[in-house]
């Protein structure tokens, strides 16, 4: 059995103070709701919890879907790189960026020229979406849904550039003779009603189109900090699961609004993939540990 790690949203902290002239933004919107709140749900000991307990399962593979940074500071790029090396080398880690990572024009740049090694596909590009990386019996997907926004707006695009070019890439997958498994990586909730107006994605209809049109086998998520289960339709008319996971450094109020990640197993069956799902976080005892099992595929 081939296991792919799910983790996202850990907005990786302490942010360093801002110079005055970089909160001539959104990110003065931004570092208010930082120093308020946001600073205490984000709780890196709980990150760093869930790290170790992640790694302790020691996954063949791991996916980040964003959100690394918290408002898109320069100094905020370093320290986003040296949590993806204390995840994995490149080859062993997939990254694909959040709305927080792309917070004002220029961030998604700066990001991704310090986590590049993440996003690198199988042809040796990086910081090209989608991207392509195969590992086992998985063919992993990247999306970028992240766009610089106005304040208190957190919605994401993909475009009908990058829309196109998945639904070539996915096609394409979909009629190799030994079909992998093809895992989707977004940011953004990217089905109908996903999230609310504001912080939806844009495009979710065509996302939606293009799936019904060439299919996938697993889309995975985070952007609403919960965990979640929807499905949407591929051409056979099968179910396509589109799995989100909750923030990995949230402490919160609710079991669902706690820090948790997700371990998929995949097995190669007569007529395509077995997939389950084991859901691991914080238990209400304030521990990690083990939170429930889903069978996606069977």
């Amino acid at each position: 059995m081939y296991r792919l790690a799910h983790l996202t949203d850990p907005h990786v902290g302490p942010i360093s103070r801002p110079r005055l002239r970089q909160l001539l933004s959104k990110r003065a919107t931004g570092w208010v709701n930082w120093n308020r709140g946001r600073r205490l749900t984000h709780d890196m000991e709980v990150l760093e919890e869930l790290v170790a307990d992640l790694l302790a399962a020691e996954p063949d593979h791991i996916a980040c879907t964003g959100d690394l940074c918290n408002i898109g500071l320069p100094s905020e790029w370093g320290t986003a790189r040296v949590f993806l090396e204390a995840l994995g080398a490149p080859e062993a880690v997939s990254f694909v960026p959040g709305n927080h990572d792309a917070y004002v024009r220029g961030s998604l740049d700066g990001l991704l020229g310090a986590v590049g090694p993440w996003t690198r596909d199988d042809a040796g590009r990086a910081q090209a979406f989608p991207y392509l990386r195969r590992r086992g019996p998985l063919a992993l997907v990247g999306l970028s849904s992240a766009i610089p926004t106005a304040p208190f707006v957190a919605s994401g695009r993909l475009g009908t550039r990058q829309l196109a070019a998945a639904e070539a890439l996915l096609g394409s997958l979909a009629r190799e003779p030994e079909r992998p498994c093809r895992v989707v990586m977004i940011h953004h909730p990217p089905h109908l009603g996903g999230a609310q107006p504001g912080r939806n994605l844009t495009d979710a209809g065509a996302f939606e189109a293009m799936i019904r049109r060439v299919g996938a086998d697993l889309v995975l998520h985070g952007h609403n900090h919960v965990g979640s289960v929807a499905f949407v339709i591929g051409p056979d008319g099968r179910r396509v699961p589109v799995i989100g996971a909750p923030s990995a450094s949230a402490r919160g109020g609710t079991l669902a609004h706690c820090a948790g990640w997700h371990l998929y197993g995949f097995e190669r069956t007569g007529t395509g993939y077995a997939v389950t799902a084991l859901l691991r976080g914080l238990t209400p005892e304030g521990r990690m540990g083990e939170l429930g099992t889903l069978l996606l595929r069977g």
